[in-house]
């Protein structure tokens, strides 16, 4: 028994780990790993999304003051983004709670396909 509670324990270090490296380094790409992760830890598809969406938050507030620190982003670049994504993200939490567990699934491996594809491609 506490052999799984160790195995748990590095796993979500790992996972943790992995989401802000991923989040630091490119800017994004902490959730793609952090809701297959989350699953695999017992949640629901949609507790993962949320809680993958909470996980991101604290992990990208870390970045985003690193960069601005560094001198790497100016809040006035970021500012006209932060409006509508604010509504973006209000708008998405909403049909989260509304959306079925398939086409949330094939919404978001599509979203990972188009943008794996276009990252190759560039």
């Amino acid at each position: 028994m506490q052999t799984e509670a160790k195995r748990k324990k590095l796993f979500l270090l790992i996972t943790g780990a992995l989401c802000g490296f991923l989040n630091g380094f490119f800017g994004a790409g902490g959730g793609t790993v952090a809701v297959p992760m989350l699953r695999r830890a017992g949640l629901s598809e949609k507790e993962s999304h949320a809680t993958s969406v909470a996980v991101i938050l604290a992990v990208t507030a870390v970045s985003a003051a690193f960069y601005l620190i560094r001198g790497s982003v100016a809040i006035s670049d970021a500012l006209g983004y932060v409006y509508t994504g604010v509504f973006g993200a209000a708008l998405g939490a909403y049909i989260l709670k509304k959306i079925s567990v398939v086409w949330l699934k094939r919404i978001f491996g599509a979203l990972i396909m188009a943008a794996s594809m276009r990252m190759f491609l560039r």
